[in-house]
């Protein structure tokens, strides 16, 4: 498929508006671009599936996000704030129903046929921030920063702190509210007059107009649609993808009205779906679970046709496409370098091997590029963008040098962080993306330039993060099979285990070392300290299969060794604490612990939550509110999760000392297992 052809494709879908069939896009492209491809139909069926650009009616045919979301209705309902200022803040209100090529700020609105006015706003971004969170909520302050240059500007003068006030575009409503006499819990109907545009109709309907038991059959019918979703998609590509799919598989209920608002649905109304994390996004979800960790990277840059050079890289694990590699071949013209020797390492680092066939394919593809560029190449052109291309370059190769050597490893995937490959995959396809898009001639806008930047050094604070845990964990796994290799002297082996604990839902874990004589009791001491909880609820353990016939875990507590428990093939379990928490436990692979081991912990991140909580989305909610909410819900969080309270604050030397307060050097030495004086009382006890 040509760029033309590519385009054409896209335009055809912005047009849209019944469902079609592969040969109605041939017709379309060959009109603006004649010239014959033979993989035409394969190429673009690919294209539809792989990017979810459409949705699939049947085997043949296909409806547009336009042909499906010009025609129905949603709903907004506006917040206290906007009613108190005369204003409606369009933000995330209109996914999935905007074009997504469109900011809110580009979207336009209409009274009765007649234009809405736009005013401006001001405050501080955290005011702003709830108006776009179903966007992901680590995306919001991007969203504010782009209503406008000033903004932007503001947010890219210091990257670690938000501007004192910022200004954003908002619907004058004023008059429309005096008009309709418009009071709380009265609702706005909206219906897309214009898709591709971004034009929307509004409508009022009064509060008791519609009935809670219909309100509930569109609750009913969402909460479907997002759980097919979920099962069709996985965590998919973005939010506004989820949500899209949602409402696809949410059928005709959810295309109608009465409805809720898609925000008043999520944050308040169901108790099946939340919004969780997904490495250094966010996701929905299923409420009480964490979405599945990936053991690989994925390449969402890459072209559904790709060619050869790109099929090599992707058999390496490097999904890139041919528009990088010619970033990185544009990089060596800015440093200078006389021939494209060096431009290899930078694309496939030395730890991974290629096949002699593939480094002569590779190599003659960079030298037939590298020598079509250098006539045309200006380094004085390129002095904007040549030192961000080279930033990212060097980013994207260290991410891919990571991977390799994380695979190579042989590091069990339990042994890492919370969506490790996760966080890998994203940061190389958002620096595969920059690459992309720096693969130009001309020099990209001003702005766009800076705000490449801003992200960059984002991208590389997490992924410093992530390299430190990553190499810390290749770091134990050798020396732990050095120790299973080689036992302490005098032949006597003393073995002890790694253990994980993640709080469900939440981004805290712990990683301890522990013996294998310890029992669950001692186990549940280990969790209590670790994440500063106190024993005032019920607890238990939960395992999936009977061990040694026995199926009421309070006696498998009394009685099973993790070591035991190990040999069961039980490598994971559940920690029920109360009906709020639930931590996944990871026991990791034994090794020697010598004669000096004792009790601690290695590695752990974020600030553990409150026992006596709600749960994880209660909690998450809090630290939202915390970190942007308005001042009210500031201050009630401030209350519930404690004065001191900081998201990110993990302290190992805190955890270490709660860890020997619960557990006496002694007491670890000499093997006494069983847990002494608990007070905690089990769920079976009741």
């Amino acid at each position: 498929m040509t760029v033309t052809q590519e385009d054409a494709f896209y335009d055809f879908l912005d047009g849209a508006s019944e469902p079609f069939n592969l040969d109605d896009v041939i017709s379309f492209i060959r009109m603006m671009d004649p010239k014959q491809a033979g993989r035409l139909r394969v190429e673009l069926s690919s294209l539809l599936n792989s990017r979810k650009l459409a949705f699939q009616v049947d085997s043949r045919r296909w409806v547009s996000r336009r042909g499906c979301f010009e025609s129905i209705p949603f709903v907004i309902n506006p917040s206290k704030l906007e009613l108190l200022n005369g204003i409606l803040i369009p933000g995330h209100r209109c996914i999935p129903f905007a074009n997504p090529a469109l900011l809110p700020h580009e979207y336009s609105f209409f009274w009765k046929g007649q234009p809405i006015p736009f005013t401006t706003t001001e405050g501080p971004p955290d005011e702003f921030y709830p108006y776009y969170s179903l966007f992901g909520e680590e995306y919001a302050p991007q969203y504010v920063a782009k209503d406008n240059p000033e903004n932007e500007a503001a947010f890219n003068s210091d990257l670690y702190e938000d501007p004192p006030e910022v200004s954003i575009k908002t619907l004058d409503m004023r008059n429309v509210y005096r008009e309709i006499s418009f009071v709380p819990g009265d609702h706005l109907v909206v219906r897309c007059r214009d898709w591709k545009e971004g034009s929307f109709d509004l409508e009022k309907v009064a509060k008791d107009m519609w009935s809670r038991a219909d309100i509930y059959a569109w609750i009913e019918a969402a909460e479907g649609g997002f759980e097919d979703a979920f099962e069709f998609l996985g965590p998919g590509s973005s939010t506004e993808e989820q949500l899209a799919y949602a409402y696809w598989y949410g059928g005709k209920r959810m295309w109608d009205i009465p409805a809720c608002s898609l925000e008043g649905f999520i944050y308040e109304e169901t108790d099946r779906i939340e919004t969780v994390p997904y490495g250094i996004e966010t996701r929905f979800w299923y409420a009480g679970k964490e979405i599945p960790d990936i053991s690989y990277i994925s390449g969402s840059q890459l072209p559904p046709d790709q060619t050869v050079v790109e099929n090599i890289l992707l058999r390496r694990q490097i999904p890139v496409s041919e528009y990088v590699i010619q970033s990185y071949i544009r990089d060596a013209l800015f440093r200078r370098e006389e021939d494209c020797s060096s431009i290899l390492e930078r694309v496939v680092p030395p730890v991974i091997r290629l096949e002699e066939r593939e480094s002569k394919l590779l190599n003659a593809y960079l030298a037939d590029t590298y020598e079509e560029f250098k006539p045309h190449y200006s380094f004085f052109a390129d002095q904007a963008m040549g030192p961000i291309r080279q930033r990212v370059g060097e980013l994207h190769t260290a991410v891919i040098d990571l991977y390799a050597r994380l695979k190579k490893s042989g590091v069990e995937p339990s042994a890492l962080p919370t969506h490790t490959y996760i966080v890998l995959s994203q940061i190389q396809n958002h620096a595969a993306a920059v690459l992309e898009d720096l693969d130009a001639n001309e020099t990209l806008p001003q702005d766009e330039l800076e705000a490449m930047d801003s992200s960059l050094d984002s991208m590389i604070d997490t992924y410093d993060e992530i390299k430190e845990l990553i190499e810390e964990a290749m770091t134990t796994n050798r020396r732990n099979n050095l120790s299973v290799v080689n036992p302490s002297k005098g032949g006597k082996f003393n073995p002890w285990r790694m253990i994980q604990a993640g709080i469900g839902g939440t981004n805290v874990w712990r990683r301890i070392t522990a013996p294998e004589h310890f029992r669950l009791a001692d186990l549940h001491r280990i969790i209590q300290s670790a994440f500063n909880w106190t024993g005032r609820l019920n607890y238990r353990f939960s395992i999936d299969k009977p061990v040694r016939g026995i199926t009421n875990t309070g006696a498998l507590e009394k009685m099973l060794m993790i070591g035991e428990l190990c040999s069961e093939g039980i490598n994971e379990l559940a920690y029920e604490y109360g009906a709020s928490w639930t931590v996944k436990v990871i026991i990791l692979p034994r090794y020697d612990g010598g004669d000096n081991e004792t009790l601690r912990c290695v590695a752990g991140e974020s600030a553990a939550p409150p026992e006596l909580m709600e749960g994880p989305l209660r909690f998450r909610r809090d630290i939202s509110a915390l970190e942007r909410g308005p001042d009210k819900e500031r201050q009630a969080a401030r209350q519930e999760l404690g004065p001191d309270f900081k998201p990110d604050y993990f302290d190992i030397d805190d955890c270490n000392r709660a860890l020997d307060l619960a557990f006496p050097v002694q007491e670890a030495a000499r093997g006494a297992g069983a847990s002494t004086g608990s007070k905690i009382r089990r769920i079976e006890d009741q």
